[in-house]
C-alpha cells in the first residue's frame, strides 16, 4: 500500500513538472513595437510601409494641381487592388486598410468605398427602397464618384546560402486618373530583412 502511495505521488510529480515545463508563456505587447519572429512580412511592414507611401504621395505635385484646377476642392480616391506578388502569404487587405487609415487621417483627400463593401453599401441601398420610409430610405445616383484609383503590389526576392538569407520587399503604388487613365504618381518602398537561423 506504502509502495503504491509513492508510486502515485512519483507519477503526479513527474506529470506535474510535465505539464509546467509544457506551458505557454503569452506577453501582451504594443501593436507598435516592431517584432520580428519569422522574417516575413508582418504588421510592422505593413503599417511602416503604408504610412512612407501615404506621406510620399500626399507631398507629390498631383494634388495641388487638382485642387488649382477645381477650385480648391480636395481630390476623392478609391483604394484599388494591391496584389501580393511575393513569396510568401501576405494578406494585402491589412496594407490597404492602413493605406486608407493615413489618407482618412491626412485630411489631405476624401476616400470613397469600393470593391464588396460598396456592393455592399448597394444592396443596402437597394432594400431601403422597399423597406425604408420615404423620408429615411437613401436614393440611388447619388454616390461620390472617384476622381483617382490607387493600386500596385507587393513583390519579393530571396537570397539564401545555408542557414542565412536576405528577404528583399518592394511595394510599388500607382495613383491613376480615373477619368483620362494618366498616371499622376508612382512610388516604391522597399524593405530588407536579414534571417540566420
Amino acid at each position: 500500500m506504502q509502495i503504491k502511495r509513492i508510486a502515485l505521488a512519483a507519477v503526479l510529480a513527474v506529470s506535474g513538472l510535465a505539464i509546467t515545463s509544457c506551458g505557454r508563456q503569452v506577453t501582451r505587447v504594443s501593436t507598435e513595437d516592431t517584432i520580428d519572429i519569422s522574417g516575413r512580412w508582418n504588421n510592422s511592414d505593413s503599417r511602416e510601409v503604408a504610412q512612407a507611401m501615404t506621406r510620399q504621395i500626399l507631398e507629390e505635385p498631383w494634388i495641388y494641381n487638382f485642387k488649382e484646377e477645381n477650385e480648391g476642392k480636395k481630390p476623392v480616391v478609391i483604394v484599388g487592388m494591391v496584389y501580393n506578388k511575393s513569396h510568401e502569404h501576405i494578406e494585402a487587405e491589412t496594407f490597404t486598410k492602413d493605406v486608407e487609415q493615413a489618407f482618412i487621417q491626412s485630411q489631405k483627400v476624401r476616400l470613397v468605398q469600393g470593391g464588396k463593401k460598396r456592393d455592399e453599401l448597394r444592396g443596402e441601398r437597394a432594400d431601403q427602397q422597399t423597406n425604408a420610409s420615404a423620408s429615411s430610405m437613401k436614393k440611388f445616383g447619388l454616390e461620390q464618384g472617384a476622381d483617382f484609383m490607387l493600386q500596385g503590389s507587393i513583390n519579393s526576392i530571396v537570397d539564401a546560402h545555408k542557414k542565412k538569407k536576405v528577404v528583399y520587399y518592394q511595394v510599388n503604388l500607382e495613383l491613376t486618373n480615373i477619368q483620362t487613365n494618366e498616371v499622376v504618381w508612382i512610388g516604391e518602398k522597399k524593405i530588407a530583412k536579414y534571417v540566420k537561423n
